[in-house]
């Protein structure tokens, strides 16, 4: 049973409402989970409260980029500049968290494309930068002088390049 001094709700605006539930039975592992609209974030009793605090960042923000996430058609967007710009569709395209280093990846071979989910709060023209990057990939594997200028064919390509290397973004 949770006792009423282990729940605590944070509340800020335009941001995930957490609640933190501490556990003495939780000994190493923190988890998270939707419950309606409330964010919870499960935690072992013994953690500190910077600890905590650290733990509702992690969480609130990974559960925030899905959420922002969730609010593209990346399908209908892959099919739209595929058209616009000449480039071949991919068979599958999707938001991944695990891409720390890079803002998209493609595999020209079974022609999937991932992005990470932190383009997911960008402007839209600089996520269909990054798509057009990808589609293009599907035609030439490197960075070639033939891949640049198929991916000059987005007008917004120096400007989206130029945020995401603001962003930390390295060729």
């Amino acid at each position: 049973m949770i006792e009423p001094e282990q729940l605590r709700l944070r509340v800020e605006p335009d941001r995930l409402d957490v609640r933190v539930i501490r556990s003495a039975r939780r000994k190493k592992t923190a988890e998270a989970r939707m419950k309606g609209a409330i964010l919870e974030v499960l935690v072992p009793a013994r953690l500190s409260q910077a600890e905590e605090l650290e733990m509702v960042e992690h969480f609130r923000s990974k559960f925030e980029r899905q959420r922002e996430a969730n609010q593209h058609d990346l399908r209908a967007r892959s099919e739209r500049l595929a058209e616009n710009y000449d480039l071949p569709l991919p068979r599958s395209i999707r938001w991944v968290s695990n891409q720390q280093q890079r803002w998209g990846s493609c595999t020209p071979s079974d022609g999937s494309i991932r992005l990470s989910d932190r383009l997911a709060s960008f402007p839209e023209w600089v996520i269909d930068y990054v798509i057009v990057h990808e589609l293009a990939h599907l035609m030439e594997f490197g960075h070639t002088p033939r891949f640049w200028s198929i991916v000059q064919q987005y007008p917004l390509t120096e400007r989206a390049r130029g945020f995401l290397i603001a962003k930390g973004w390295e060729d």
